[in-house]
């Protein structure tokens, strides 16, 4: 059976679905066949993926707030049944070197990269494991493999969920549900236009001097697209994956093994 086949028919809720990586993965999952329920602060932007594919559903939920997280899935749930996939998606990250980063900083890195993956998939659990059944995918980042410098909250945080996820799949190994982790070098997004620019600002560097020192470290010598992301997270949703779990993939042309 096809990723295709045996995703067809089925619930997505994928965090950050509004651009980037959660768009990719939201239409991927859509044209399999799924219903995808996503999930952003910018109800604006959800509305605008949404427009895209008449299987996808907006829902403005913060991820680091459990109760607004609680009422995206009984809401969700209640539209398009039991969710069978979560992607935990959303993520955010700052660059600072480690003794200017406010604690504030640090905080709302864990909070939003952490906390909220754990409060994407925590209301998932009861009713994938009562079903025998599941699909659960954390959108990692190399940066839960390795170190990087000038970036510590988020390094720490993607290596809490790369953390999560085999903790998870630890508990989950024997019902019948899979969870793993995608870790993505650096992505061509938002998020990395984001990063280029923070370089451009505090070091003075040229933008195109910026974007090849980032491409660089990707063996391969380019960025990672949305849709290469999008396409492991729908392999790992399919029956081919079933005896995948607690495993972290690497998708970065090499950088990380």
């Amino acid at each position: 059976m096809s990723a295709a086949q045996a995703i067809a028919g089925r619930h997505a809720l994928v965090t950050g679905g509004g651009s980037g990586v959660g768009r990719a993965i939201a239409l991927a999952l859509a044209e399999a066949g799924a219903n995808v329920t996503i999930c952003g602060r910018r109800e604006a932007a959800l509305a605008e993926v949404a427009k895209e594919n008449d299987r996808i559903f907006g829902l403005a939920a913060d991820v680091t707030n459990e109760a607004e997280i609680t009422d995206a899935y009984q809401k969700a749930e209640a539209a398009r049944g039991p969710v069978d996939i979560v992607v935990a998606n959303a993520g955010m990250a700052g660059s600072a070197p480690a003794h200017k980063t406010s604690l504030t900083d640090w905080q709302r890195t864990l909070d939003v990269n952490l906390t909220g993956a754990f409060l994407t998939v925590k209301p998932a659990l009861p009713g994938m494991l009562a079903r025998k059944a599941g699909r659960i995918v954390f959108v990692a980042s190399t940066a839960g493999l390795k170190g990087y410098a000038y970036v510590a909250p988020y390094v720490a945080a993607k290596h809490g969920v790369v953390g999560l996820m085999r903790a998870l799949a630890a508990e989950t190994a024997k019902s019948g549900v899979t969870v793993n982790a995608v870790c993505p070098g650096f992505v061509d997004t938002e998020m990395l236009e984001q990063s280029i620019q923070r370089i451009v600002d505090k070091t003075g560097r040229a933008a195109d001097e910026a974007r090849a020192s980032l491409a660089a470290t990707n063996p391969q010598g380019r960025f990672i697209q949305p849709e290469e992301v999008a396409e492991a997270v729908l392999w790992l949703c399919g029956d081919a994956a079933r005896s995948i779990t607690g495993q972290a993939i690497s998708v970065s042309g090499g950088e990380t093994w």
